[in-house]
């Protein structure tokens, strides 16, 4: 008996530390992922670690890429430059990833490209800015999944111009998303028989007190203000002009709900340029986004609640796509996947060059086109101008 005994308990020490056959370690396809889930970019932040974290079960539970698991691993940036440099670092030297998605933001994303270029890992960014990825020449490593700022400046400005306007004031956030809108806002302003009456940027973590910012934009003459950056900035910015009556005009920074809660009754009327993701609906059955847009929103907020599912959640769909459909394409079937995970550095190589190849592909941003000298893949006609009206988005058709 006693014999019987030792070696059932030799048998289950075995098995403890022996590991499943299919699920070792080597055989998972690690993708790491940046996003500011804590920091003043939470919004942001937030709906792009959920709808991976909802992609990663989906793409589990249908057996994985090509029967390979994958596991994303997600960390919090908090919107810290440092931390998100240093977190970069972890995902490639310690936890052994394929490829990186995020930063949530531009200032994030511009500081971690020295970091993912020595390592040759690539990374789709969920940041706007163009600086991110041009000149592609500067980093072959990095993609982008949202629409460029200088796009959605085109689309603002040239619906102001319809309206008449000739005067504006611009209002900046002083971090990456706002630098890289101000500069695109003032080169292009004349391009729309725009002036530029006041030009004033502020601290969207620090300033607090926006009546001396009000009181220079009545004093200038301007017909309308054009604000860039994300919440809350520009949500309180809109609150201290209401009552001024001159119109608002934000970017596609503000694309979620967080806008319309801090605003409050100021945000009735604010029109902003924007991705198909918030008037999936409203959209023609003949647009090639609207199906795919429809199943993200309906998987999305079956998770996590109506009317939670936003352009930023968009964004890190369509990064975590394109790595999924690079690496289906690296590898099609389960024996030279399993070969490739041997050697994670080519393969990570092999990845990049394959998300470079991407043509076609209907994401929730647009249709994708990469090539070597485009890592946005995006054109014209991916953006619409919305209207926030009874707290909904309606679409401004032309």
């Amino acid at each position: 008996m006693k014999h019987w005994l030792s070696l059932l308990l030799v048998a289950v020490l075995v098995a403890a530390v022996v590991p499943v056959v299919g699920c070792s370690e080597s055989e998972t396809i690690k993708i790491g992922a940046l996003f500011d889930v804590t920091g003043p970019n939470s919004p942001l932040g937030t709906p792009e670690k959920q709808v991976v974290e909802m992609m990663e079960t989906q793409i589990n539970d249908a057996g994985g890429i090509n029967g390979v698991p994958i596991e994303v691993i997600v960390y919090d940036t908090e919107g810290k430059e440092d931390s998100c440099v240093s977190l970069a670092t972890r995902l490639i030297e310690q936890d052994g990833v394929v490829a990186i998605i995020g930063p949530s933001s531009t200032g994030e994303s511009l500081a971690v490209i020295d970091t993912v270029d020595k390592a040759q890992i690539p990374m789709v960014s969920c940041a706007a800015d163009e600086r991110i990825t041009i000149p592609v020449g500067d980093s072959i490593w990095v993609f982008k999944t949202p629409q460029t700022t200088y796009m959605a400046v085109q689309e603002i400005y040239s619906y102001i111009q319809d309206q008449g306007i000739t005067k504006i004031a611009i209002m900046t956030d002083t971090k990456g998303f706002g630098a890289g809108g101000k500069k695109d806002l003032e080169d292009e302003a004349s391009n729309y028989g725009l002036t530029i009456v006041s030009n004033q940027s502020y601290d969207n973590e620090e300033t607090t007190n926006w009546d001396p910012f009000i009181s220079k934009i009545e004093n200038s003459g301007a017909e309308a203000v054009v604000c860039w950056g994300t919440n809350p900035g520009p949500a309180l910015i809109a609150k201290a002009l209401d009552g001024t009556g001159i119109p608002f005009f934000g970017s596609h920074g503000i694309a979620n709900t967080k806008f319309i809660e801090v605003a409050g009754d100021a945000a009735e009327g604010v029109i902003f340029p924007v991705g198909k993701m918030l008037v999936a609906d409203q959209l023609p059955d003949s647009d090639p986004q609207k199906a795919v847009l429809l199943q993200l929103k309906s998987d999305y907020e079956a998770l996590y609640g109506e009317g939670t599912c936003n352009t930023f959640a968009g964004h890190a769909y369509d990064a975590l796509k394109m790595v999924q459909m690079a690496v289906e394409e690296v590898a099609p079937d389960k024996e030279t996947l399993t070969e490739e995970l041997k050697d994670r550095k080519a393969f990570a190589a092999k990845i990049r060059t394959e998300i470079e190849n991407i043509e076609g592909f209907a994401g929730t941003g647009g249709v994708f086109n990469m090539s070597p000298d485009d890592h946005c893949g995006l054109s014209k006609g991916c953006m619409v101008v919305v209207k926030i009206v009874n707290g909904e988005w309606v679409w401004l058709q032309d």
